[in-house]
């Protein structure tokens, strides 16, 4: 099983919210029911609140790779896409010039028939960080997963040249 998936900006406008919107329910419910003098405790208490709703959200947010098919889920709803509608996969720049796995899907409701997998910062250095490692981490196990599934990957020279260069990812063999 893979984890990946890209959160857009609408979904996490909608999950902010919430999360300040529990903070603050629990912060007045605090104060209503304890006392003005409790100010500090409400809003200890409704932001360890908050960050455990965004966590919850964020962490059910997420399109999974497994053998027998690719569920894509969000806190409210789970589909499943079957790997038979994959086309391909490609490695390219975004609108925001990042780079951006997705999969070619055939047939279906997906924007511009894609499914987009992960959006990176483009690679210009050697592994530095927990998110650099988690990163480079995904895009091992997704290429292995799509390489199982026999499916073909296109990558950009420039981002295969980075991968293999700085993450000592080597390129695709086809």
């Amino acid at each position: 099983m893979v984890r990946a998936g890209v959160v857009p900006g609408r979904r996490i406008t909608l999950y902010s919210g919430l999360g300040l919107l529990v903070t603050a329910v629990l912060c007045v419910g605090v104060v209503g029911v304890f006392g003005v003098h409790r100010v500090f405790t409400g809003a200890l208490a409704g932001a360890v609140a908050g960050v455990a709703v965004l966590v919850a959200l964020f962490a059910r947010d997420a399109i999974v790779l497994t053998e027998g098919a690719i569920y894509r889920r969000t806190p409210w709803h789970e589909e499943s896409i079957a790997w038979d509608r994959v086309v391909a996969a490609r490695f390219s720049l975004d609108e925001q010039e990042r780079w951006a796995l997705a999969l070619d899907l055939a047939g279906g409701d997906e924007p511009h028939g894609e499914l987009v997998l992960l959006s990176i910062p483009p690679v210009t250095k050697p592994v530095s960080g927990a998110y650099d490692l988690r990163k480079q981490e995904q895009v091992t196990e997704i290429r292995e997963m799509l390489r199982r599934k026999r499916i073909p990957v296109t990558v950009l020279p420039e981002i295969a040249g980075a991968l293999s260069t700085h993450w000592r990812i080597a390129p695709p063999t086809r």
